[in-house]
């Protein structure tokens, strides 16, 4: 049965309309596009690691146009950058009553949107003030705490951060991580040559991102995945890889803002996608970060499946009855060649074969009925899945995590019908099905 794409919500219909503007633009970067859109809606930092020329500004920029470029603040960074240059003049009028106090409109700690290129090669001066201003939105002037309006920082250096222990506080302000690097296919050379440079639409106000916020701040997070989060922190422990506990409630907040995009006022497993770019230090741990994560998506979505597919449940039955498999066929041919049997044992035996007749027989009906239906959703998994998570940008992906779950379901209901067939040499009724799809 065909299932109809839901109509998506205004909010999901301006994050369709942005993700078509930066992707026509920005090329191999779909995964990057959605990550920054839900590291702007939750307001978490994000920070681009990769070789000069990669577009990092430039994508950054763009970001920044969807909300009209007035809140905009743009910086290269070197060791000689100053203090004025980046948090404003000294203020002559407040020195001359011994106040100390910057003027800071116009720059980083007036701005919504901010870039900082470079951001590692700042001096200590700068990075003192940067740790308030990435953690606790707080800029220290003279005396006073300014409060600041930054909504979205976006840092990019061509390099990780050395063994300093001020540069690896700041480098912890940075929750989502992402390596960029050059584009990999001719046709995204041929289209590259080709782009306009003209400024992207506004498509976003900051009425869209408060809104998200406040709805993320009511989203409940369920046992079942706060129990999912801690397992990863165990994998990744088990591996002598650390997550702090600042960074397992800020990977928890973009979850809940992933299930505030969709309407949802409950996280479910599909808010989780993107945990894998939250978790490493350095670009080469990813790859062990995604296997670890991806396992544990898995074993949740199956569990998530159950009343679709109860797979645990199938094959607690597959199994009990291939442990009694070798009495029962000993009991049957005992039968057969009239060999004689105590009466209890005759009793026990008859009991316990029919009882696995009719069980197995059962099961395996059951089995094959959900797994024909499960063969028709797999039809329209496109719809399905986007319909979790529209911000997932490889579908097929996790279609296949589906067919996974539907040919271990088909591996239970073989090992059923194996088990019937050995016992009662004949076949399970109500049970034929096609393997080939």
């Amino acid at each position: 049965m065909h299932t109809p794409t839901p109509t998506p919500t205004p909010i999901l219909r301006k994050m369709d309309q942005a993700i078509e503007l930066l992707e026509r633009r920005f090329l191999e970067r779909s995964e990057l596009i959605r990550l920054l859109l839900l590291g702007m809606m939750s307001g978490e930092n994000v920070l681009l690691i990769g070789p000069p020329g990669t577009a990092k500004s430039q994508l950054a920029r763009g970001i920044s146009q969807l909300f009209g470029s007035e809140h905009w603040f743009e910086y290269l960074l070197t060791r000689f950058t100053t203090p004025d240059e980046i948090f404003g003049p000294v203020s002559l009028q407040q020195l001359k009553q011994d106040q100390y106090v910057r003027k800071t409109s116009g720059y980083l700690p007036g701005a919504q949107f901010v870039f900082l290129d470079e951001i590692f090669k700042a001096n200590s001066a700068i990075l003192n003030s940067l740790l308030s201003i990435l953690n606790e939105r707080i800029y220290f002037n003279g005396r006073e705490k300014q409060p600041v309006p930054l909504q979205f920082l976006i840092a990019a250096s061509n390099e990780l951060p050395e063994d300093d222990e001020q540069l690896a506080a700041l480098y912890d302000r940075f929750l989502i991580r992402y390596e960029v690097g050059y584009l990999q296919h001719a046709a995204s050379y041929e289209k590259m040559l080709t782009m306009p440079n003209t400024e992207m639409p506004v498509v976003f106000s900051l009425y869209d991102v408060r809104d998200i916020q406040e709805a993320a701040a009511d989203v409940k997070i369920p046992g079942s995945l706060v129990y999912f989060l801690f397992s990863i922190k165990q994998g990744l422990e088990e591996k002598e890889y650390r997550l702090s506990d600042r960074r397992l409630k800020k990977i928890a907040t973009i979850w809940k803002t992933s299930a505030a995009l969709h309407g949802r006022e409950e996280v479910t497993i599909w808010d989780t996608v993107y945990t894998p770019h939250m978790m490493w230090d350095v670009p080469e741990d990813l790859p062990v970060m995604r296997e670890l994560y991806e396992k544990q998506f898995t074993e949740m979505l199956k569990a998530e499946l159950e009343d679709v597919l109860p797979l645990r449940h199938y094959s607690q039955i597959a199994d009990k009855w291939k442990e009694k498999e070798s009495e029962l066929h000993a009991f049957q041919f005992k039968k057969e060649v009239g060999a004689k049997l105590g009466k209890e044992a005759m009793e026990k035996s008859r009991t316990l074969l029919e009882a696995s007749k009719e069980q197995l027989t059962q099961t395996a009906q059951e089995l094959r009925n959900r797994l024909q239906e499960w063969q028709k959703r797999e039809k329209d998994l496109h719809a399905f899945i986007l319909e979790k998570n529209r911000l997932i940008h490889n579908v097929e992906k996790y279609a296949v995590k589906f067919a996974y779950l539907r040919i271990e379901g088909e591996r239970i209901l073989q090992q059923l019908q194996r088990t019937y067939r050995t016992i009662f040499d004949q076949d399970i009724p109500g049970t034929d099905y096609d393997y080939t799809l």
